[in-house]
């Protein structure tokens, strides 16, 4: 078996790290560099830095933040906000990130997965989904859950798949910042519908969250702000406590 990652994801606004419930209620928590640091010190097998308002208000991704992240930590990377043509990419990836994440410019312009998988290489493209439950299905939003779309969760993190997506980070908005867990059942979904991988976000409050997004979701990646962000918990006391559970971790 693979092992299961645990990666922190750091919202950044204005150049610090923030975080709210449902996307909404923003606060402020630290130095982005800083707590990436320490999480990569604990024992982080990845971080995720996104700019939570670059394709909302219309800028790109600070790449001076990225070479400062780069110089600092020493694990993986992903990088998000913003990302809507080949050149910002390159740029970030030029910085020092390991991946980047794309989200609303995907959901408006497919073909930038084809082009970023091509120049870049799968393995460099995340496909980030935000979507919120309706009576019929999964609807994916953009500009940070701010608005809806007329695609389907699972038939976009499909076509993502098939266009050269080499993750999906799937963030259900009903949970997020709620930590009453995961959505294991739509992560079981795709997990079984995909053969990329599958990191999960929105909803952790506690270990056993985890354990449930391991196993009942079948997620790949379990990623998290606020209960590291607030020390609600700590990665090596969580990967300590996977562990017992039959979960393997790094």
């Amino acid at each position: 078996m693979l092992a299961k990652r645990i990666i922190p994801c750091l919202d950044i606004k204005d150049g610090q790290t923030v975080k709210g419930v449902n996307f909404v209620n923003i606060r402020n928590v630290g130095d982005p560099v800083e707590l990436g640091a320490l999480y990569a010190k604990q024992g982080a097998d990845e971080l995720v830095f996104l700019d939570i308002t670059a394709t909302h208000e219309g800028r790109k991704t600070f790449v001076d933040l990225v070479k400062r992240i780069a110089r600092e930590i020493n694990i993986p990377f992903t990088v998000g906000g913003g990302i809507s043509e080949l050149e910002d990419a390159g740029k970030l990836l030029a910085a020092g990130a390991d991946k980047i994440s794309i989200n609303s410019s995907a959901v408006r312009n497919p073909q930038l997965i084809d082009d970023l998988a091509k120049n870049f290489g799968s393995q460099f493209v995340v496909v980030a989904v935000d979507a919120r439950k309706k009576p019929e299905h999964w609807a994916v939003t953009v500009n940070g859950g701010r608005i809806e779309t007329d695609k389907e969760l699972f038939g976009w993190a499909k076509e993502a798949e098939s266009r050269g997506a080499g993750e999906i980070l799937f963030t259900s908005m009903d949970h997020d910042g709620t930590k009453n867990g995961f959505a294991n059942k739509e992560l079981a979904q795709l997990s079984e519908s995909l053969s990329i991988p599958i990191i999960a976000s929105g909803g952790a409050g506690n270990m056993e969250h985890f354990v449930d997004v391991f196993t009942k979701g079948k997620a790949d990646a379990g990623l998290a702000a606020s209960i590291f962000h607030f020390r609600e918990i700590s990665i090596p006391d969580l990967k300590s406590y996977l562990r017992q559970q039959g979960i393997v971790v790094r």
